[in-house]
């Protein structure tokens, strides 16, 4: 029960900020998260993958929105 509360507040924040974000800003924050999807599920899981994902997608978000 506390975790889903906590998710939910952590959910709700994180839209909050997002619609506060210039449209570059969300195309480097959606590349990111779909980077560090595409990066986990190569690799397996691995940390790496994932944050080199990340990075990946949030520079090609940001050139592709700009």
């Amino acid at each position: 029960m506390k975790r889903s509360i906590l998710t939910t507040i952590a959910v709700l924040l994180s839209v909050g900020f997002l619609t506060a974000c210039t449209n570059n800003e969300m195309g480097t924050v959606g590349g990111a998260a779909l980077g560090g999807v595409a990066g986990s599920a190569l690799t397996g899981g691995s940390t790496a993958g994932t944050i080199v994902g990340a990075v990946g997608g949030g520079l090609i978000g940001n050139a592709v929105t700009r």
